[in-house]
């Protein structure tokens, strides 16, 4: 028996009802202690990649690594009527990488093969340094959060490979 490389009679049909959606209203959250406005590349291409794909950002923040500060980066986002909350920086092993540790507890369901299929997909690109992103998504509330790494590279690969693509699917999923 073969199956279709995109699944599912029911996947298509979640996809088709999807469509209905429309513009997905969208946070840019860069977590950083060196970037400024002027030196963010990440975050004006995340910007971008969700403009060109047809969704709205509602809100946008450059934020130092300090957990109350992401925390309420995140619930401005919320605030602002953001359907998807999309963090970049902070992602690593170091000690002031803590957007994973903070965002994490927040959420309400992981979304394990995301961060799955991010080092899966860093793998083609860096090799084995992509099991050093911790790379993660959830649920929180009726929102898709998601924490990626900093780099544009990283940035163009979650969003144009993925998230994008899928985004009005995965917000139909979440407001279950």
């Amino acid at each position: 028996m073969t199956h279709a490389h995109h699944g599912s009679h029911s996947t298509q049909e979640h996809r088709h009802e999807s469509e209905r959606i429309g513009a997905v209203k969208c946070a840019v959250l860069v977590i950083s202690d060196s970037r400024t406005e002027r030196t963010d590349r990440s975050g004006r291409t995340a910007e971008r990649l969700i403009s060109d794909g047809g969704h709205e950002i509602v809100h946008r923040d450059l934020v130092v690594n300090d957990a109350d500060l992401i925390r309420g980066a995140i619930d401005a986002s919320l605030a602002a009527g953001a359907q998807f909350v999309f963090c970049t920086g902070g992602t690593g092993l170091g000690d002031r990488d803590i957007t994973v540790d903070t965002v994490t507890p927040m959420l309400d369901k992981v979304l394990d093969g995301y961060g799955e299929w991010f080092r899966r997909a860093s793998w083609d690109q860096i090799g084995a340094a992509s099991v050093m992103s911790r790379a993660v998504a959830g649920k929180l509330g009726r929102a898709l959060i998601v924490c990626s790494p900093g780099s544009t590279a990283a940035v163009e690969l979650a969003l144009g490979d993925l998230l994008v693509p899928e985004l009005r699917h995965f917000i139909r999923e979440v407001s279950r």
